[in-house]
């Protein structure tokens, strides 16, 4: 006969802490900007003093000479701004110096936050917002889909992972930086926008009308299949996961079968503490999740499992991945696999493996910088183009319309066969 109780996934000896609450002092860099984990900035509270050694700023100064001197503004429209005072005027120069200088690295993730962005931002901390609810990404100077965030304007209106953005109502994206296509994309509810998308298999660009609507942040929702399968669909990585990725774990315990499978599809990523704080659940004490490479400017930083490691051998996990997982999912997934606690399913993941830092420059404005890149648990950056799956399943135009989840049925095939 088949015993039950000889299968069961978890450690019955120890009690999962349901209590145990961990802080958390990253903020994520959600809906709306660059997706990507980022840490707030300790060290830029005091000021720099003088300018960098070796460095002529000459033209810099000769330039607002001139500008000073000669400029006279051409003819522009009723809706441009012009600065009304002189102060209002270099404090604009100022920071398109500064936005400017970010982008001169060339790195998408790093940018200026003028007060307008800076704003947008703090809305995006908080959870709740009004847009269209999607992340986008700058990939190759092309504004780029992440993922659309489950039942939310972006999704219902068909937008897709992956997708290239041309054009946000009548503006040209090519070249736009996140945050300006960020302020172009929200809006009040119940206002629309136009969106230009160019799509693999698209013989031409198509424009897609989305509504805005009051954003909420969805995060985990978790089922029992008649199979035995038991699925936690995580959306993203709040500072609220790791209490509610908890009790979905209760809830697989207590179903009483062996058969879990995670789906990370979409996730565009989040809070890195909290990414570390579910994979423990799964990893022994010490054991490596992810590392911070500062390439030398400082120490690397190991993230290392806090050990409740509550499932044994008997545990059968699949976690499901597609282009639209990203940042923390990856950590999370890249980390699980690496220590042989499941097999990947799905799609290439996006490929977001650095570190943003958020630096204050003025009471009001901010500059996000990438610091450092994540290392897998194996010293191996996350791939540019993304991890791959171990069992690679594509989900068509057609799947969806009719229904079909190709990627979803693998998954539970590889777990109930035990493959």
């Amino acid at each position: 006969m088949f015993d039950e109780s000889a299968q069961l996934p978890f450690k019955e000896r120890r009690k999962v802490p349901l209590g145990a609450l961990i802080s958390v002092g990253i903020i994520a860099l959600a809906l709306g900007f660059a997706i990507g984990t980022l840490y707030t900035s300790e060290k830029s509270g005091g000021a720099i003093a003088g300018a960098p050694e070796g460095v002529d700023f000459s033209p810099v100064w000769k330039a607002w000479q001139i500008i000073d001197d000669k400029f006279v503004p051409a003819a522009v429209s009723t809706t441009t701004h012009i600065a009304s005072t002189t102060a209002e005027s270099d404090r604009e120069r100022v920071w398109g110096m500064i936005q400017g200088l970010a982008e001169s690295l060339g790195d998408p993730y790093t940018f200026f936050l003028p007060p307008k962005e800076n704003e947008i931002f703090e809305e995006d901390i908080s959870g709740a917002f009004q847009g269209v609810g999607m992340e986008i990404a700058v990939r190759e100077q092309i504004l780029t889909v992440v993922s659309p965030l489950k039942d939310t304007p972006a999704d219902r209106a068909g937008i897709q992972s992956g997708d290239h953005v041309l054009k946000i109502d009548d503006a040209e994206t090519r070249g736009m930086d996140i945050a300006t296509a960020v302020s172009r994309i929200r809006g009040p509810k119940g206002s629309t926008v136009r969106l230009l998308i160019l799509r693999e298999g698209f013989a031409e660009p198509k424009e897609f009308v989305v509504t805005r609507d009051v954003i909420n942040v969805p995060i985990v929702l978790s089922s029992a299949r008649p199979d035995g399968v038991f699925v936690i669909e995580l959306r993203s990585f709040t500072a609220n996961s790791p209490m509610l990725f908890r009790r979905a774990l209760r809830e697989f315990i207590e179903a009483g079968k062996p058969y879990l499978l995670l789906d990370l599809r979409g996730n565009p990523g989040g809070y890195l503490d909290a990414s570390v704080e579910l994979a423990s659940w799964f990893l022994p004490s010490g054991a490596v999740v992810v590392t911070e490479d500062y390439a030398g400017n400082a120490e690397n930083v190991v993230h290392r499992s806090r050990g409740y490691a509550v499932f044994n051998e008997n545990l059968r996990m699949v976690i499901l991945v597609d282009r639209g997982s990203a940042s923390a999912s990856e950590i999370l997934a890249g980390a699980l696999r690496h220590h042989g606690i499941a097999k990947l399913v799905g799609e290439k993941t996006f490929g977001k493996g650095s570190v943003q830092e958020l630096v204050e420059i003025t009471e009001n404005t901010a500059l996000k910088l990438t610091v450092a890149r994540w290392l897998d648990p194996g010293g191996n950056a996350i791939p540019l183009d993304g991890i791959r799956p171990d069992i690679e399943i594509a989900e068509t135009e057609e799947d969806r319309k009719a229904g079909k989840d190709p990627q979803l049925d693998r998954a539970v095939e590889l777990l109930l066969k035990g493959e």
